[in-house]
């Protein structure tokens, strides 16, 4: 059975939309889009790099698809281009899209069974921002790590990675916590079954 990873660059206050560029999220209104060029440096990159080895798969919300299917075609020589264009890309939309980008299958109306047969069909599924599609992963606990890119700004508006709705849910830190030297911290998890636990902290002292 393989892996669903969520892949999220967010801020400290979990936003994370738009973080590529201003115009990635035009629609929304949101004024901070781009918000995560100014704090990319090598240690950050090589962690991307080093996420997506043996990728054999992207799964996207219906945005994240236009805006990758726009770019990557058209990137040049590029290892992120070459990766992304040669696997599979599944897309999860309640629409009937036009799917232009070589390799892309739009998923069925019953997004968990579907996602279940992508565990039986690739190793290693990377899903990579697309929000929205994250909230229903999240809730149906269809994911197996989350790995998040925190970033030291607060923005204090714009679609947040923990959305309302979100179900309680027990994760495990699956490796030391690792810091770039602009700030931005890698937290890696894992899904741990059950609900988080609860107890009191009065038993914690002598």
């Amino acid at each position: 059975m393989g892996l669903i990873d969520i892949e999220l660059f967010t801020t400290l206050d979990l936003v994370g939309q738009a973080p590529g560029g201003p115009e990635e999220d035009p629609a929304d209104d949101f004024a901070f889009g781009g918000w995560q060029a100014p704090l990319i440096d090598e240690v950050s990159g090589a962690q991307v790099d080093a996420a997506y080895e043996g990728t054999d798969a992207l799964l996207l919300g219906r945005r994240t698809y236009d805006i990758f299917a726009a770019y990557w075609p058209n990137a040049g020589e590029n290892p992120f281009a070459e990766l992304f264009n040669r696997i599979p890309k599944y897309v999860a939309s309640r629409g009937e899209p036009e799917l232009t980008w070589a390799g892309s299958e739009l998923l069925g109306p019953d997004l968990p069974a579907a996602v279940r047969e992508l565990r039986d069909r690739h190793q290693k599924v990377k899903v990579v921002g697309s929000l929205d599609l994250v909230q229903t992963l999240l809730r149906e606990k269809l994911f197996d790590r989350l790995d998040l890119w925190v970033h030291p700004i607060v923005l204090g508006s714009g679609k947040k990675v923990f959305a309302d709705g979100a179900v309680p849910t027990s994760l495990a830190l699956l490796e030391p916590p690792a810091a770039s030297p602009r700030g931005t911290v890698l937290l890696r998890y894992g899904l741990v079954e059950g609900v988080p636990a609860t107890g009191d902290m009065s038993e914690l002292q002598d």
